[in-house]
């Protein structure tokens, strides 16, 4: 992490605080359900969940929204379209794709701490078009091809 934080405009909507870092060492910031009511989920279900928040990403720059540990293992809970990426051209609100992967309902309150966002420097890449690719020692061996341990 580098000395001096990158600014990001931030507009929130909600009645939630602004998105901070736990620790001195965290790398994201949680975020929160912009709710009026609960909302349930069954087991399997999916929904969208708004956050209240709107931001400017500087350019070269990606936001990802990524799932909170806790609460995958406490109820089961995660994003889907993970991670997911918030460009640096959006301007809409940021929402959160969540689904119950437990046998059980589990509900989401207002203010509840739903998932982390992590700022990413980018780069874009440029196609080099070729008629072939140079060799590794790997070659085209693809899922398990490295052995299980």
């Amino acid at each position: 992490m580098s000395d001096k934080p990158i600014q990001v405009s931030i507009v929130n909507k909600s009645n939630n605080p602004l998105p901070d870092y736990a620790t001195s060492g965290s790398s994201g910031v949680d975020i929160r359900a912009h709710l009026e009511h609960p909302v349930t989920l069954l087991p399997s279900e999916r929904t969208l969940i708004p956050t209240g928040l709107f931001v400017a990403i500087p350019r070269g720059y990606e936001i990802q929204i990524r799932p909170r540990s806790g609460l995958a293992i406490k109820q089961g809970i995660t994003c889907l379209n993970t991670p997911g990426t918030i460009d640096a051209d959006y301007r809409g609100e940021i929402k959160v794709i969540l689904i119950n992967l437990s046998t059980e309902a589990q509900t989401i309150q207002p203010g509840d701490r739903i998932a982390q966002m992590v700022l990413q420097k980018i780069e874009q890449l440029q196609w080099q078009a070729v008629e072939t690719l140079d060799t590794t020692e790997r070659g085209t061996g693809g899922f398990g091809s490295t052995g299980k341990v």
